[in-house]
């Protein structure tokens, strides 16, 4: 009986694993798929942050890394819906918390 139930907290940890894998690549997909909408192409996200039980919530409070040309940003983003499981997923931009300029060409 001890076996099983280690097994089975075992499959339910690595199920949970991967959703929270995909669960970071759907949010960058999404987020990237809001700025090409608006005509911000050029824009790409490097970082995602977000808790632990957010892929299991309809809600969440997510910190994404952007860059765009010569500047990096963090913005603070709220997610209602889920963008694995629901069809209408509303992303709202609630803040910036950093912007970081590159200014001179180098060498």
């Amino acid at each position: 009986m001890g076996r099983f139930v280690f097994y089975l907290v075992l499959l339910g940890g690595i199920a949970y694993g991967g959703l929270y894998f995909y669960y970071g690549i759907a949010i960058k997909q999404g987020i990237e798929a809001e700025f090409a909408e608006r005509g911000f192409d050029a824009v790409e996200v490097t970082g995602v942050e977000y808790g632990p039980l957010a892929p299991v919530s309809r809600e969440a409070e997510i910190a994404t890394s952007i860059a765009y040309r010569g500047a990096e940003a963090t913005l603070d983003i709220r997610l209602d819906g889920h963008p694995l499981f629901s069809d209408e997923v509303n992303i709202q931009l609630d803040g910036l918390q950093a912007l970081r300029l590159t200014l001179g060409g180098g060498n």
